[in-house]
């Protein structure tokens, strides 16, 4: 069994562990609030937006935004983007997250952009190639995602591997076709805006794909804040459960540290009891 002493150093210890993971709880909890208002707003500023291009539809697809030269130089390949965590404290999401884009992947028909460091080094960890990696910006307004749109213009069509906030103690890895994800946010308006009321320029061709380009850069920036969402509630779940183990820890230390002063004690006792005898019997004698 340890000193007291030994053990009050690992006591001391696992109390800093627990106030630690403690406090990492608490910001992941701030972040997990502040991301869901964020998510929000910009789901109703999509809203609206995609009102406008309904009612300016000039053509039955959505286009991406592209010319009729970037159409004759596509890729003939599906682009796939997987947003993971910058770091290594999401818990086990990213990896669940890899394995369900891997479970699809086919390296002759896909081509690879992650967004998160963390996800890049998982990727390059099991010798599979990826295009771009992005980092995962660091704050929840203002995402500049027109780099990746400007990718996803190159190719036939897009998949997002995304992870997705259910509830705080619940998270799960998704994918959805980009296309799918942009009309999935719509809002239906029955008004018409047309070049006969209207004055575009150049043209509404080109304000119709000004707008599905903006809305691709907000749908990619939603599908990054629900993931984010997602990885700050991973990372609060692998904290909280951090620092359950940590305090049971520290309890069952601070156990054995009472029993072993308790047993210096008693061994002290004993000496003192036995030197007590030892003087009766020298004076008896």
């Amino acid at each position: 069994m340890k000193k007291p002493n030994e053990l009050a150093k690992d006591e001391a210890a696992m109390s800093t562990l627990v106030e630690v993971t403690s406090a990492f709880e608490g910001i992941a909890s701030l972040r997990i609030a502040q991301t869901k208002t964020r998510v929000l707003q910009s789901t109703e500023f999509f809203r609206e937006l995609w009102a406008i291009y309904k009612q300016l539809r000039v053509k039955d697809a959505f286009n991406f935004g592209r010319t009729k030269a970037d159409e004759a130089k596509l890729i003939q390949k599906e682009l796939y983007i997987i947003i993971t965590a910058e770091g290594g404290f999401s818990g086990d999401i990213d990896l669940k997250l890899i394995r369900h884009m891997l479970e699809r992947y086919d390296p002759a028909k896909n081509d690879i952009i992650v967004i998160g460091h963390h996800g890049a080094i998982q990727l390059a960890q099991r010798g599979i190639e990826y295009k771009k990696y992005y980092k995962l910006p660091v704050n929840d307004q203002n995402i500049n995602t027109m780099p990746v749109v400007a990718q996803v213009q190159r190719y036939r069509s897009t998949v997002i591997f995304y992870q997705e906030y259910v509830t705080l103690m619940e998270q799960e890895v998704k994918s959805i076709e980009l296309v799918s994800a942009v009309e999935n946010r719509a809002a239906t308006n029955e008004e018409t805006i047309s070049e006969e009321t209207y004055i575009f320029e150049p043209n509404a061709y080109a304000v119709a794909a000004h707008l599905e380009r903006s809305m691709m850069q907000i749908t990619i920036s939603q599908l990054i804040l629900n993931s984010k969402l997602a990885q700050y509630a991973s990372r609060f779940r692998a904290m909280s459960s951090s620092r359950e183990r940590s305090e049971d820890e520290r309890q069952e230390i601070h156990l054995l540290f009472n029993r072993a002063k308790r047993g210096v004690k008693d061994e002290r006792l004993k000496e003192i009891i036995n030197g007590l005898k030892k003087t009766k019997v020298g004076a008896s004698n």
